[in-house]
Formats: C-alpha cells, structure tokens, sequence
C-alpha cells in the first residue's frame, strides 16, 4: 500500500489556490487510498516514513514548495510527531446524500464549493466522536478525482504544537461503510507557510474537543 502523497498534493493544488504551475504535474504522482489493502506491502510506519521523505522532498524543491524564499533557502524538513498506531483509527460511514454544496470560507475572499458528503463516527481513547467529510464541486469535475474527500480539523494542540488554523486529510470515498482515518497523514494548509495562499477554514463541526498528537507539526 503506497502512501496517500498525491491525495494530499492534489488537495493542496485545489483547496489552496495559488500552486505554482510546474507543481501541477508533481501533485499527480502521489494519490493512494490508505484503506487499499489489496496494496498493503508496507507497514504503517514504513509508510508514513515514505511520506514523510516525499513531502520534505516537495518542500525542498523550488519548483513545488510553497515556502517563502526566505524559508526555501533555510528549510532542513518539516517537523513530525512520531508515528502513533492508535491515532489510526476505523471510522463508520454514515452517507449524506442530499446534502447541497456551499461556500466554504477561506482564508481570502475566495469561496470554493464543497458539499457534506458523509459523517465519520470513531471513537479515540474510548471517547466516540463524529467528523463530517467534505466533496469538492471542482474536483468532482476532474476526471480520475470524483471519488476526492476532504476532511479538515481542527484539535486542542492548536496553536501551540500545530498551526492554529487547524489541519487536512485527505482520502477517497469507500467501497463499503467503514474508512480508516490515518491522524499521521494530517498536514498543514499551505497558507501555514505562505500567506499567498487561500485555504479553506476548518468548520466548527469539526473541531474536536482532543490533543491530536500526529503528523505535521506547526512551522517555526
């Protein structure tokens, strides 16, 4: 099982406007389902290892980084939390097919449209929780990305050991009624690095009243 890299990079190209042109390309080598079990070769942590490499590569690369040039120039790798198995967890999938697309707002005056597509019930430290995942309207229209999702968060580190403007998942609709939601693949807006960028603000549906002591880690 490959990691989810090009999810994220196709993501980031379309919830946060702005990519430079020559990282269009990049951004479409890297979309794997994390619940694809038929490609498990890998372990998790084998897997987020990969990740982590691929994405400090795009970081590092002029052509793909979001950075500043001052950071460009001085960038050594973004900052991780280790890898935690239990911040990999099975959600069940309770569909909302009538639900309408709306205006998402964004860190600009920019609206993008996206729709609820379903709400994810799991449960972490024996606490049950509930996140709404989203469908992009613009993505639905790019062929090989209509099965996209979306799901933003937000969580009590915050602030202080991520960015404040929470974070993004990325993943694809399920076959079935569970998804696995990876907590390690969870990565910064671009608009964390580069104020450039406009980036969609984390719904307060999907604050969760927990310390999300995974993946990307505040920048500076």
């Amino acid at each position: 099982m490959k990691y989810p890299f090009l999810l994220i990079l196709i993501s980031l190209f379309f919830a946060c406007n702005d990519l430079p042109k020559d990282a269009k390309n990049t951004r479409k080598t890297v979309v794997e389902n994390t619940t694809d079990k038929k490609q498990k070769k890998q372990s998790l942590e084998d897997e987020f290892k990969a990740f982590k490499t691929a994405l400090n590569k795009e970081f590092a690369t002029k052509e793909t980084s979001p950075l500043t040039d001052k950071d460009l120039a001085n960038f050594k790798g973004l900052d991780f939390f280790s890898f935690d198995k239990n911040l990999v967890v099975k959600a069940q999938v309770e569909r909302t097919p009538d639900t309408d697309f709306i205006s998402f707002p964004t860190t600009t005056n920019r609206l993008p449209d996206y729709r609820q597509y379903a709400l994810l019930h799991f449960k972490l430290k024996g606490k049950s929780y509930i996140l709404p995942i989203y469908q992009s309207e613009e993505l639905m229209q790019k062929e090989g990305f209509e099965d996209y999702l979306f799901l933003p968060f937000s969580d009590l580190t915050n602030d202080n050991e991520t960015y404040g403007g929470g974070r993004y998942i990325d993943t694809k609709i399920p076959k079935g009624d569970t998804l696995v939601i990876n907590f390690n693949y969870a990565y910064n807006p671009y608009c964390a690095y580069n104020h450039k960028y406009s980036c969609p603000k984390i719904p307060a549906a999907n604050d969760l009243s927990i310390a999300i002591r995974a993946g990307v880690k505040k920048f500076h």
